[in-house]
C-alpha cells in the first residue's frame, strides 16, 4: 500500500515553522473545555470560558456603533431607501451616506466584485479621512482596500521577501502575524528589544545594532515594522522616537512599515496618536524620500467590527512600476470584500458634528473608549498587586503585557512538561480558571523574562470576577511552586 502523498514531513517547511500564538495551543485547549462545559455542565472548577487572548471586541459582548450598521444595512438592502417607514427607523445622516455610497458603486451592487484596490468613491473618502487627521493631503491612487489589516502586510512580506536572506526589522515584543508571515514567505525576521524598565520604549542605539548585526550575517535588512499604539505592549510612541524612527528609515533605506490599527484606543492624556505619514511630511520628507505603508482595520479601535473584515494600507513613495506589481498581487485575490470596504470609509469618516447622528455615535463612541481605560487601568492595578508581576501602564491598544516573575520550580516543572513557564503558567490559569491568556512566549520577549497578554476586552461588569479569579489561582499557583 502506498504512503500517504501528503504528509507533515513533506510539507511546504516554511508552513511548518511558522507559528501564531493568539489562536494557539492554549486556546485550542479552551475550545476543547467550552464543549466539555456544554455537554457536562458542571464538571469544571468554572462555569464559562473568559477569552482574553485576542482582540475580540464584539464576542466579549461590546455592541456595534449605531451608525454604521444602520449604513451597512441600508447598502445591503436599497430598497429600504424607497420606503417611507425607513425614514423613522434610520437617522436622516445614515441614509444620505448610504445614499452617497450606493451612488459610487456600479449599479448599486454591493454583492459584486469591485476595483482590486477598492471601490474609488470609498477610497476618495478614507483619503479625506487621511487628510483630516493628519493635516496633509492623501491620495486615494496611494490606499489599497483589504480584508482587515493582514492582508496587506501579507502582501507586503511576499513584495519585499525575495528569499532566507532578506530581513525585516521587527519589534520584541510583537504581533506574531508579524513572525509568521516572515516564516510564511521565507524571510528572517530581525528583532529589536523594545525596553520594558522605561514603558517599552524603542531606542534607536538598539535599532543600529541589530540593524547592523544583521548586515554582518549577510542579511539584505528591506523593512522596519514599527506598531503604534503598541501590540502586545500598549505604549504609546512620543513624537521625538517617531521621527527617530523615520530618519533611521530615510538614512538606512528601510521601508517603513507602519502598523496604526490602534489609533483610537489611546487611555492617558499626556499622549495622542500621530501617525508615521503625519511625522514624515511634518520633517520635510515627501514622497520621493520614504517608502512607508501605514496600516488600518475596522477590528480594533471604538468600533470592533473584526468579522466584517476591513481594512486598508496606505501605500506612498514607491515607483510606479513597483506600484504596478503591488497592484499585481491584489488583483490576485480580486478585491477585498465590500461590507468591509464601505466600514472602512465610515471609520475614517464618521458622523461630525451637526449631523444628525453625531450626539447619539459621540456618547457611544466615548462610552466604549472609557470604559475601556477604566479596564485597563482595574487590570494593570490588580497585576501589580500579585506577588512577582509588574505590569507597565496600558497607554493605547488593547491589551496589558504583565512579566511574571516564575519560581524556580515553576521552570523545572514546565521544562519536564515540554512547555515554555509561562505556557505552563497560562495553562494553568485556563484549567482552574476558565480565563484564556496568551503567553508571552508567543510574542518574544527577553530570554529568561516571562510575560502574558491579556486583553482589557471583557465587559466591565465582569472584570471583577475576572481580577478574584485571577488573583486566587496566582496566590494558589505561587504558594504551590515556591523555591
Amino acid at each position: 500500500m502506498a504512503a500517504p502523498s501528503v504528509a507533515v514531513d513533506n510539507l511546504n517547511p516554511k508552513v511548518l515553522k511558522c507559528e501564531y500564538a493568539v489562536r494557539g495551543e492554549i486556546v485550542i485547549h479552551a475550545q476543547r473545555l467550552q464543549q466539555q462545559l456544554q455537554t457536562q455542565p458542571g464538571s469544571l472548577p468554572f462555569d464559562e470560558i473568559l477569552y482574553c487572548n485576542i482582540g475580540n471586541p464584539q464576542s466579549l459582548g461590546q455592541q456595534p456603533v449605531t451608525f454604521f450598521r444602520e449604513v451597512l444595512a441600508l447598502c445591503d438592502y436599497p430598497c429600504l431607501l424607497e420606503r417611507e417607514e425607513t425614514k423613522s427607523l434610520f437617522s436622516a445622516d445614515a441614509i444620505s451616506r448610504a445614499t452617497t455610497i450606493l451612488a459610487s458603486i456600479p449599479g448599486r451592487a454591493t454583492g459584486a466584485y469591485s476595483h482590486s484596490q477598492g471601490i474609488k468613491g470609498l477610497r476618495d473618502a478614507i483619503a479625506a479621512g487621511i487628510a483630516l487627521r493628519d493635516g496633509y493631503p492623501a491620495n486615494a491612487d496611494d490606499i489599497f482596500l483589504t480584508d482587515g489589516a493582514s492582508p496587506g502586510v501579507h502582501m507586503m512580506m511576499q513584495l519585499l521577501i525575495r528569499n532566507e536572506k532578506d530581513g525585516i526589522l521587527c519589534p520584541i515584543p510583537q504581533y506574531p502575524l508579524y513572525s509568521a508571515s516572515i516564516a510564511l514567505h521565507g524571510g528572517a525576521l530581525v528583532p529589536y528589544y523594545l525596553n520594558e524598565s522605561t514603558g517599552w520604549g524603542l531606542e534607536i542605539s538598539d535599532l543600529k545594532k541589530q540593524l547592523e548585526d544583521a548586515r554582518s550575517k549577510g542579511i539584505d535588512v528591506r523593512a522596519l515594522v514599527a506598531i503604534n499604539p503598541g501590540n502586545p505592549t500598549g505604549q504609546v510612541l512620543g513624537e521625538e522616537n517617531q521621527r527617530d524612527i523615520v530618519k533611521f528609515c530615510k538614512n538606512e533605506g528601510l521601508v517603513l512599515l507602519a502598523d496604526e490599527v490602534y489609533q483610537e484606543n489611546i487611555y492617558v492624556d499626556n499622549k495622542e496618536f500621530n501617525s508615521f505619514k503625519k511625522i514624515a511630511r511634518s520633517m520635510g520628507y515627501n514622497e520621493d524620500d520614504l517608502p512607508l505603508v501605514s496600516f488600518q482595520s475596522v477590528s480594533k479601535g471604538y468600533y470592533g467590527e473584526c468579522g466584517k473584515r476591513g481594512g486598508y494600507m496606505e501605500i506612498t513613495g514607491f515607483s510606479a512600476p513597483v506600484r504596478e506589481q503591488i497592484y499585481k498581487v491584489a488583483s490576485v485575490n480580486l478585491c477585498s470584500n465590500i461590507t468591509g470596504q464601505i466600514l472602512a470609509s465610515l471609520v475614517m469618516n464618521p458622523p461630525k458634528a451637526g449631523d444628525a447622528s453625531y450626539a447619539s455615535y459621540k456618547a457611544e463612541k466615548d462610552g466604549i473608549l472609557q470604559s475601556l481605560a477604566r479596564r485597563a487601568k482595574a487590570l494593570e492595578d490588580a497585576f501589580n498587586n500579585l506577588e512577582g508581576i509588574t505590569c507597565n501602564k496600558a497607554e493605547g491598544a488593547m491589551y496589558l503585557f504583565p512579566q511574571i516573575c516564575l519560581p524556580q520550580k515553576v521552570i523545572e516543572a514546565a521544562k519536564a512538561a515540554n512547555k515554555a513557564p509561562d505556557a505552563f503558567y497560562a495553562l494553568r490559569l485556563l484549567e482552574s480558571t476558565g480565563v484564556v491568556v496568551v503567553p508571552g512566549s508567543g510574542f518574544g520577549q527577553v530570554p529568561g523574562t516571562w510575560h502574558i497578554r491579556c486583553t482589557i476586552l471583557p465587559q466591565e461588569e465582569k472584570i471583577p470576577a475576572i481580577i478574584s479569579r485571577f488573583k486566587a489561582f496566582h496566590e494558589a499557583f505561587m504558594a504551590a511552586y515556591r523555591d
